[in-house]
Order: C-alpha cells, then structure tokens, then sequence
C-alpha cells in the first residue's frame, strides 16, 4: 500500500511491459522461486560447527564466516546450502540485487534472508540472471518491495515478475556468458587458495592457534610499549600470536622488508562529499570487497587532496583503515579497470608500487593471509570506538621476504586472480547492460495492431 511503490520508475515500466499481449511470461511460468524456513540455529564453535554466512556476506569477493552452527540441530539444513550456478536475489535491504553462487560458498550454510530463483528449463538460466541483473528490471523489483524502515521483497513479488521471451539462439548465447563469469571467479578462488597454500608451504606449519592464541588473557611489559616511539597501549598491538607468527615466519624469511621500502603508501586528505546527480562515481571502502558493487553514489568532481585527484590506478593495492578488527579494516585487494575513473574514498589507503623487486601479488599475499598475515595486519589499527590504521604504520609494517622465483610464483597466482574477478564483475556489467537493450527495444517496439 506503499504511495511510493506507485510512483516509482519500475512500476510504470512494469505496467508497459504487461500491456503488451505477446512477448512476456510471469517468472512463475518459467522459474521456481523459493525461500528456506526461517532459521533457528545453536551456534558452536568452529572446530565442531558448520559455517554460517549472512545474505549480505554471500556477495563478499571472499566471505568470511563468523559464526558456526550445529548442522544436527539446524532444521532443514540440506536446502541452506547453495549449489554452483544458483540464482539468488537479496530481498531485503539492497533489495533485488541478483549473483551467482560460486565456489566462495561451497558447504557453507547461508541465510534465509536470499531468495533462490532454479529455472525450470535450463536454457532459461543465463538470460534469468541477465535479465534480473538488468537496471530496468532492477527498478520493477524495487517498485514490488515494501515496508518502512527496512524494504523486503517476497517469492510471491518474484513469482509476479514479467520476463521477456528470448529466442532459443539468445537464452544460449546468455548461457555461456553467465557461464564464463562463474569459471572466471570460481577459477580466481581457487588461484587465491593455491596461493596461499604456496605461501604457508614455503614457511612452514605454524604449531599454535593463531585465531585464539591469547584469547584467555596475556601480559605485556610497559618498558617494550613505552621504548617503540609508537608507544602503543591497544592490548592487541601486543597480541603474543604475533609474536609468535613473526618468530616462526623468521626461521625461513630470506630477510625482512618495510613496505614504505618499496612501495609508495599515502592517503588523500579528507575532501567533502557533495552530492551531483551529473558528477564522478564514489567506491567506498565495502564496495572495494563485494562482488560487482551496485556503484550509485556520485559527488562533484573537485580537488580530493593527492596528485591523482582521488582516482586509483589498475595495479594498486587498497587497503581499508577503519572499521572493526573482526570486519574491514586492514583488509586488501588490487584495484582493478573496474576502478579507474572513479573517485576512492579518503578512508583508503593508496599502496603503490615502484620499480623494485617485490610484487603486487607477493605483498597483498604477505598481508593479507588468513594465518600468517592478516593477523599481523590486525595489530596496526588503534582506538576503541571505531580502530583507524595510520599511513605511516603501512609504510613501516615489515614483510617476510621469500626466494625471487617464489614470490614471483606466488605473485603470479595472486595477480591472476585479480585480474579474473575484475573481468568477471566487466562480463557481469555487459551481460546485464545486453539484457537491458532487450528490454528497451522491447518497450520501444511497435505492438502488433489486433
């Protein structure tokens, strides 16, 4: 009974679409949308749990469980995992945004919170996808959404939906499409994983538990924390894992190195957001880490305080520098073609390289390992309420260095991966931009007299 609903953009467009006689079916007609149960879950922990991601986490580049459920007291448990190739479409919050399941979420329970769309018919599987993807029909499922505070959308306003009918030669050329964006990211995955794997081989197995390490409480001298010129009182910064991670890491370092070193690390000072419906994109620092982002925010192009104007270049490294410990902050990734052009947020530190032995890919990869970097990483960030990293610590923050051939290889995986989820998210956006034409010439097509 929303006014709004009536209003909007995507409920006109729906009403053109369904004013035709021909041309259109429901999604019913061609798709099964559905929804698990509720879920109501005993959380455990991970050493005796299955992992749980939330409706948001799925679109995560890599999701990060953090909570573990007993899978014998989670009802219907077999249908909250997602096969490869599922449709699915957030029904609330960020309503109607589609992706494909893919290997990041293989035996992972996941939320009731995502509709699941399973075509009847195969060949309907990448044109669905494309045409859910498409900003038109984005705005149709939105105009469908209800609710105040929090918009939600039901299977029944999926089951609704008007689909455009496609030749048979069109749903196939879509098909494969959609397919080469799930090998790509499934195929960046695994390279990550390959990577990291390489990495801890070269270093050996760490013989302690560097997740909780120290959870049960720990002591620090005041004279080690009031030597360093930092002076650090934040109880993590003195985390003993660590300690421990950079003792084990030095029995076969080749030697040690500062990023500051090697790279060229900075941050634009921070520049006002004013909003322009004509102006430059603006990626905050979530978007850098979810899968082809919805990109709306657009602020007026001004001076954003560094050399490049705010913009990044393919090839550098981002890092996010606030957030919580358990969430974003330290977090990287490479920026991709995806990113030029577009204004990074000022709480994003830029990390460049220069013509120096180490690469991109080895140092993401040394900073950013589940055991042997990313908790390292975790020490830099300082305060309470909400932890901010400093430049100035990136730049002297001390990576392990490895034989050349080694990070090179290493390097190479890392880089490749990158490169792949970059084309994938550009694949993604052509295929939804080539649903969208279908749509427009659909509505601008002459309807048939009679």
């Amino acid at each position: 009974m929303e006014a709004a609903n009536f209003l909007a953009e995507g409920f006109g467009v729906r009403l053109a679409i369904e004013s035709r006689a021909r041309g259109w079916e429901r999604l019913s007609s061609v798709a099964r949308t559905w929804q698990p149960s509720r879920l109501k879950g005993i959380q455990v922990g991970p050493d005796t749990g299955t992992p749980f991601l939330t409706a948001t986490q799925v679109y995560d580049v890599r999701p990060v469980p953090r909570k573990w459920l007993a899978l014998s007291q989670t009802s219907n448990y077999a249908e909250r995992f997602l096969e490869e190739g599922t449709i699915v479409v957030s029904c609330s919050g960020s309503v109607g945004r589609a992706t494909l399941a893919h290997s990041t979420v293989a035996g992972v329970l996941v939320s009731h919170d995502l509709l699941r769309v399973d075509p009847n018919d195969g060949s309907w599987w990448g044109w669905l996808y494309a045409y859910l993807r498409a900003p038109t029909v984005r705005n149709i499922m939105k105009a469908a959404q209800y609710g105040h505070i929090i918009k939600h959308l039901e299977t029944h306003h999926l089951d609704a939906l008007p689909v455009l009918q496609v030749d048979e030669e069109s749903r196939a050329s879509f098909g494969l499409v959609a397919r080469r964006i799930l090998d790509k990211r499934n195929r960046a995955y695994a390279l990550t994983l390959e990577a990291e794997q390489q990495f801890a081989a070269a270093f050996g197995d760490i013989d302690i538990d560097v997740e909780n390490f120290g959870e049960a409480g720990f002591a620090a001298r005041a004279r080690r924390t009031l030597a360093t010129s930092r002076r650090r009182f934040d109880a993590w910064h003195h985390n003993p894992a660590v300690k421990a991670i950079r003792e084990h890491l030095s029995k076969r370092a080749a030697g040690w190195s500062s990023i500051g070193a090697d790279f060229d690390v900075w941050l634009p000072t921070r520049f006002r957001r004013v909003a322009a419906n004509d102006g430059v994109f603006l990626l905050d620092s979530s978007s850098l880490f979810k899968v082809n982002p919805d990109v709306t925010k657009r602020i007026a192009d001004r001076d954003f305080g560094d050399p490049h104007n705010g913009r990044v270049t393919s090839g550098w490294i981002l890092m996010s520098r606030s957030g919580q410990i358990y969430g974003l902050i330290g977090s990287a990734m490479i920026a991709g073609r995806r990113h030029e052009g577009k204004i990074v947020s000022d709480d994003v530190i830029r990390i460049a390289p220069r013509q120096t032995t180490c690469r991109v890919g080895y140092l993401l990869m040394a900073i950013c390992h589940p055991k042997l970097g990313r908790q390292r990483t975790k020490t830099l960030p300082y305060g309470s309420s909400i932890p901010h990293i400093e430049v100035d610590d990136v730049r002297c923050f001390e990576i392990p260095r490895l034989d050349a051939g080694l990070e090179g290889e290493i390097a190479d995986q890392v880089e490749e991966a990158a490169r792949l989820q970059d084309e994938a998210d550009e694949l993604e956006t052509e295929l939804a931009d080539s649903a969208e034409a279908v749509v427009a010439e659909f509505l601008t097509r002459r309807a048939p007299s009679g």
